[in-house]
């Protein structure tokens, strides 16, 4: 029978190699797999890509990744936000890249590559310095830009509820990007609050079926962004 639970975190992201491509799930604190960008911390890959909305804020995990030296492009659509610390000032010294997307088509784009589709067309940039170089096309009197699907090679996502298939459940708005995130990369490892065994989740409850989830681990007590920006901690 399968079972794709991993012991700890730190197992789950050992394999994650440098250069690699990671989306991270997560609207600001809300759904931010901590533990498991920790644990990437300590296992050293640099070099990275990441994807996520935003660019982490304090000094704790999205943000201590990158002040770690690890990120060497930041794909997101918020690169600043109220605490923000650590992004802007790698920014300024030119120590990390920067590609801006729109919220909505980072979201579409992430979509595309979980459905097989390699571009799509949208009007959001059309005349801003986001469409510079890129093909342009009108369909009934309107111009849209072409904008090509966003793929990784590994996603790093929180949830609430996993069983050890794979399927899972999340918490209200902290499933965000998550669902998206999970089909649009080759390994999509996951961090839950609560594992249960195979068939404790109503199928008809299950948002991200096991088929698009290679790795899952239980974090019973995740600490959570904000408290520990309040509390003025920093890892590592």
């Amino acid at each position: 029978m399968i079972n794709k639970v991993c012991p700890t975190v730190a197992q789950a992201v050992a394999d994650i190699p440098d250069g690699a491509t990671v989306m991270v799930g997560g609207f600001g604190a809300s759904g931010s797999p901590i533990e498991l960008l920790h644990a990437l911390i300590d296992q050293g890959a640099k070099n990275l890509t990441v994807i996520n909305n935003n660019t982490g804020n304090g000094e704790v995990g999205l943000a201590a990744l990158i002040a770690n030296g690890q990120v060497s492009k930041m794909i997101c659509s918020f690169p600043r936000s109220s605490q923000s610390r650590v992004f802007p000032k790698f920014y300024k010294e030119g120590k990390i890249a920067l590609d801006l997307v729109p919220q909505g088509t980072l979201a579409e784009r992430i979509r595309a590559a979980g459905a097989g589709m390699p571009a799509f067309y949208t009007p959001t940039t059309v005349g801003t310095v986001l469409a510079e170089g890129k093909e342009q096309r009108e369909f009934e009197g309107r111009t849209y830009v072409l904008e090509r699907w966003l793929k990784a090679d590994y996603a790093l996502i929180k949830c609430e509820t996993a069983d050890p298939l794979g399927n899972l459940t999340y918490n209200k708005t902290a499933r965000n990007f998550s669902p998206l995130m999970c089909m649009a990369a080759t390994t999509t490892i996951v961090q839950t609050r609560r594992l249960v065994e195979r068939g404790e989740i109503n199928p008809e409850h299950v948002v991200t079926p096991g088929i698009f989830v290679d790795r899952v681990v239980e974090v019973s007590e995740p600490v959570h962004e904000d408290i520990l920006i309040a509390e003025g901690r920093r890892y590592p």
